[in-house]
């Protein structure tokens, strides 16, 4: 059941009025309250800035630091104290531009630089007693940061150019799941519970490593590159431009460029058994993808995010980032440690793999019905098509790339599932550990729709090959 809280005042340097999208032929917007450098007549000086008339009540409250300005400029919003506002998602309302002096008479247009998260009507004079106010009408879209351009002009000359102003567009409604079985990810008692048996099949998967192998491909790393370019540098190019193809919003575009930006998923070396690839070499593929994804996926999400135009509200937690790695890569070193000092040990992990791995497949399937129905409620139908098509894409252009090199069979497959399987539980980890709950619980509906698309397409091509290997027996 929602909160039922009303609307925070937003920073405290600004005017909004906001209106119901439900009737946007009649919006009901409130009074200016007023402005804490220049008096409006018949309000009270030193209130608030930013008055807001909710649609209904939410559980949104501001979370972006309070950025300064003192430029000595003709142009300012509200008082010029800020540089950010915050605003509802889907409303209308009106933005309050100041203008100095020996700006008066002149004509200003605004901007924005991200039409898909916000729009500007029009642009109009203050209303009596706003003397030097000018009003621009917003309208919101989906959520995501839209940067302003602020330009003034006389006569046709420009003579004052502002662009470091922005509108971060929040979602208007967010659930509460603080009582409920569909919490926060990294609140979920189910994934602590299946902390450390995901350590110990780790270290198992490390037992599986031949260190022959693993000198043969320091030899010869050509499927390794292979893996790490399609991971790293194919899958997320190709989940930047489907996102603009489909016109997907910056949060579930972002979610999906992180989730293309992942490692193999720790699945790999299961469907490599299971469809005639080489495991040693999907162990280590994985094992690499992992240490090389500190940097490169870090790297990938922040680039791809600046050319989303959300380079203003990413911020990567490379710490949090880093020791979810190296849960990955630990345990599987510490399996390959096990397995060089102490083989009856090595034995008994070995033995271990597929009841653990029973195990981590039921606790898994358990936490994402219980995320499903919170994360997946309203999932667009453009992002739907994206879920399906990463994987198979991603399986597509493993196969071709080792194919141009020449690969034997079995490393063909395996560089493919490498690439087409990602590692979605990193994404989902990073996504909810790095940003806000209702941001953070929209994005992560893309790496949710690319787990559960992977496995089931996967799990189709093992009855295939199955049924195929079958078929070839009793001909």
């Amino acid at each position: 059941m929602m909160r039922s809280l009303p609307w925070l005042l937003f920073m405290g340097c600004a005017l909004f009025t906001t209106s119901t999208r439900a009737n946007p032929g009649n919006h009901d917007k409130s009074e200016l309250l007023s402005d804490s450098i220049t008096d409006i007549p018949g309000q009270k000086s030193g209130s608030s800035l930013i008055s807001v008339t909710p649609v209904r009540p939410s559980t949104w409250s501001s979370s972006l630091p309070l950025s300064t300005h003192k430029s000595p400029g003709l142009l300012e919003i509200g008082d010029g104290c800020c540089l950010r506002y915050e605003f509802p998602e889907r409303s209308r309302g009106e933005i309050v531009i100041s203008v100095g002096a020996a700006g008066q008479g002149a004509d200003l247009s605004v901007l924005s630089l991200n039409t898909s998260v916000l729009q500007v009507l029009n642009v109009s004079r203050g209303a009596e007693g706003l003397s030097g106010k000018l009003l621009a009408q917003i309208k919101s879209g989906t959520p995501g940061m839209a940067p302003l351009l602020l330009q003034l002009y006389r006569q046709g000359a420009l003579i004052d150019e502002r662009d470091d102003f922005a509108i971060h567009v929040v979602p208007q409604d967010v659930p509460d799941y603080t009582g409920s079985a569909a919490g926060h990810f990294s609140e979920s008692p189910i994934l602590y519970a299946l902390l450390p048996l995901l350590f110990i099949n780790k270290c198992a998967f490390g037992c599986k490593v031949d260190l022959e192998v693993l000198k043969g491909l320091m030899r010869r790393p050509h499927p390794v590159l292979l893996g790490i370019m399609g991971q790293f540098v194919l899958m997320p190019l190709y989940a930047y431009l489907l996102s603009l193809l489909l016109g997907l919003s910056q949060p579930l575009a972002l979610g999906l460029v992180i989730t293309c930006s992942s490692p193999g998923g720790g699945g790999g070396y299961l469907y490599s058994l299971l469809l005639g690839g080489d495991v040693t070499l999907a162990i280590s593929m994985t094992l690499v993808s992992t240490v090389a994804a500190v940097g490169l996926m870090p790297l990938s999400s922040s680039l791809y995010g600046h050319f989303l135009g959300v380079h203003q509200t990413l911020h990567i937690p490379f710490l949090k980032i880093l020791a979810t790695l190296l849960f990955i890569a630990v345990p599987i070193s510490t399996g390959m440690v096990v397995k060089w000092r102490y083989p009856q040990l090595s034995r008994l992990l070995l033995l271990l793999i597929k009841p653990f791995s029973v195990l981590l497949m039921v606790g898994g399937l358990v936490m994402a019905y219980q995320m499903g129905s919170s994360l997946l409620s309203k999932v667009p139908a453009t992002l739907v098509v994206a879920g399906l098509s990463v994987p198979l894409v991603g399986l597509m252009a493993g196969y071709v790339l080792a194919m141009c090199l020449k690969l034997p069979t079995p490393h063909r497959r395996t560089v493919s599932i490498e690439v087409g399987v990602q590692n979605s539980l990193l994404a989902l980890a990073v996504l909810q550990l790095s940003f806000q709950r209702a941001e953070a619980d929209l994005s992560s509906q893309a790496p949710f729709l690319v787990a559960l698309s992977g496995t089931s397409e996967m799990l189709l091509l093992v009855l295939l090959h199955l049924g195929y290997r079958k078929l070839k027996e009793l001909l």
